[in-house]
Formats: C-alpha cells, sequence, structure tokens
C-alpha cells in the first residue's frame, strides 16, 4: 500500500473541532497547548466552545485547521505507530500546504501557527470589503472556467482561483468581473456558476499585498528539507529544496491552487492508492471521489478513525 496524507483547508472548521482528539490523546492535546502558546491566544477554547462568527475569522480559522490536522498527525504517531515517513506523499489544499510542511518537520509547529495567523490576517485586510468576490462553477472544464476569465476580464481582474476536482472550479477577483465571468459560464452552457458567500478573494492577484507580506514572513522562517516530498499548489509536483518551497508559499497566495492535478498525480506516477485526511471533516476525501477511480480515501478526524486507520496500514 502507497499512502500520501492530505490536509484541508478552509471550509472545514467548525466548532468542536478536535476536541475529541484532544480528550482522548495526550499527544493531540500537546499540540493545541503548543499553538496557544505560540499565538498567545486560547485558540483551542475558541475551536471548542466559541462562536463560530470568530472562528470563520481568516486569521483564526487558518492556524486552527493547522492545530486540528497537527493533532491528528502527532495521535497517529504516538498511539498508533504511523509516522510521516510512512506515507509517500504529503499534500494540502492552500492553508493546508502549511499543515502539510509541518507535519513532514520543515517547520515547527510554533512557526507554523504564527505564519498562519500572518498569512490570514494578510489575506484579509488585502482588499477592501465588498471589492473582491469569488464564484463556484459547476460542471465546468479549465477551459470552460478559462474562457469565462477572458470574458470577465473586460471589467477587471478575475481568474482561476482553485481548481479543485473534475467539473469544481473556482474563480476570484473583482465583483463585477467575477460576475461577468459566472454568466459567460452560464450563457456557454456549464451546469452551475454561482456566487460564494467567502470574505475575500482568495488566490488571485488581488492578494499581492498579501503574498508581500508572506515573502517577508517567509524569508525569516527557517524551512527544512521535508522528511516525504510535498506535492505543493504551484507546481503540482514533489517539491522537497527549501528554497523552492519557500518560493512556491508566496506564490501560492495570488497562484492557482492545483488540487485536481496535484491527486491526479500521486494517483497516477506517483503510484499512491489510499490517501488520508487528518484533522477537519472529509472535503478532500470526497474531492477524491470526483479526481479518481479506484482508490481509498479515509477521513482522520476521530479516535476511532485514526486506529481504524492505523490497523488498515500496519494490519
Amino acid at each position: 500500500m502507497a499512502f500520501a496524507f492530505i490536509f484541508p483547508g478552509q471550509g472545514s472548521q467548525f466548532v468542536g473541532m478536535g476536541q475529541a482528539l484532544a480528550d482522548a490523546f495526550p499527544a493531540a492535546r500537546e499540540v493545541f497547548d503548543r499553538v496557544d502558546t505560540a499565538l498567545e491566544q486560547k485558540l483551542s477554547d475558541l475551536m471548542w466552545t466559541g462562536e463560530v462568527d470568530e472562528l470563520t475569522l481568516t486569521a483564526n480559522t487558518q492556524p486552527a485547521l493547522m492545530a486540528c490536522s497537527l493533532a491528528a498527525m502527532a495521535a497517529l504517531d504516538a498511539e498508533f505507530g504511523v509516522n510521516i515517513t510512512d506515507a509517500k506523499f504529503v499534500a494540502g489544499h492552500s492553508l493546508g500546504e502549511y499543515s502539510a510542511l509541518a507535519a513532514a518537520g520543515s517547520l515547527t509547529i510554533e512557526d507554523t501557527a504564527k505564519l498562519l495567523r500572518i498569512r490570514g490576517n494578510a489575506m484579509q485586510s488585502a482588499v477592501p470589503v465588498g471589492a473582491g468576490a469569488m464564484a463556484a462553477l459547476l460542471g465546468a472544464s479549465v477551459e470552460d472556467a478559462e474562457a469565462a476569465c477572458a470574458v470577465g476580464s473586460e471589467k477587471g481582474i478575475v481568474q482561476i482561483a482553485n481548481d479543485n476536482a473534475t467539473g469544481q472550479i473556482v474563480l476570484s477577483g473583482e465583483v463585477a468581473a467575477v460576475e461577468a465571468a459566472a454568466q459567460a459560464a452560464r450563457d456557454a452552457g456549464v451546469k452551475k456558476a454561482m456566487m460564494l458567500n467567502v470574505s475575500a478573494p482568495f488566490h488571485c492577484d488581488l492578494m499581492k499585498p498579501a503574498a508581500d507580506a508572506m515573502e517577508g514572513a517567509l524569508a525569516e522562517a527557517c524551512i527544512l528539507p521535508p522528511l516525504v516530498p510535498v506535492v505543493n499548489n504551484i507546481q503540482a509536483r514533489p517539491i522537497s529544496d527549501p528554497d523552492d518551497l519557500r518560493e512556491d508559499l508566496v506564490k501560492q497566495v495570488t497562484g492557482r491552487v492545483r488540487w485536481r492535478e496535484s491527486i491526479e498525480w500521486m494517483a497516477g506516477d506517483g503510484s499512491v492508492d489510499t490517501f488520508a485526511e487528518p484533522g477537519c471533516g472529509k472535503v478532500l476525501t470526497v474531492m477524491l471521489r470526483r479526481i479518481v477511480k479506484g482508490v481509498s480515501g479515509n477521513q482522520l478526524d476521530t479516535p476511532d478513525a485514526l486506529k481504524a486507520f492505523a490497523k488498515e496500514i500496519k494490519g
């Protein structure tokens, strides 16, 4: 069995996230404590008993999702003997790439939490409220989405933000441009084009101020070679050189999340037949079914799920 860990991005959060892991496993609890200390905030309290509106603030959501993923990884290792080096690759969706790097030993948990706090604040403040928008195109190909963006670009900035799965593409940019692109997609016969309720237009050129902020923050961060290769969002191929990882984390802020291609590569050239999603929910596990056939997906968000996965891996 060849497997990869895939780490979720924004949208998987919910109040109560990770509490079952912290209650069941001391190693998981330690991860939450380390993140709380690094941020000088009881983020774990917000995650478990806080208000959903505060949890969904980008500056809180990003480190919270990372903490949940790394808590699951710590418990897998300490309680069940499943180590990151048992995996062939790691990958993460948007902010999940930071979780992947921390899991693979490239970043410390503390540095990852601080970087994601900077990233969350920078992305939220990069564009004035109401100036940006995102839209999901369902049933669209990349070519359909690019054609829609070409029409929308007459109104301003609009580009593909996420190539999530076969027939699931997200656009991002200025409001008028995204609306025009969504309408162009409908006119072209795309199954569904709907505006999304988001706090900012992520992964487009409007995020340039956030990319600049991350370039400065990452320049000072210690990034080590990962223990297993990281299939990153920018190249959709395995990367291990710290300088390349650092450069692509900056590009990722304004660049396309090439998730479909990443999964296709791991399942194809990478020969991965099993994927495991540590942390929160099953967003990426569900996407798998739309991208490749014949692979196994595992959501690792409860003590029982961790135990079952470890049994599958270890036999």
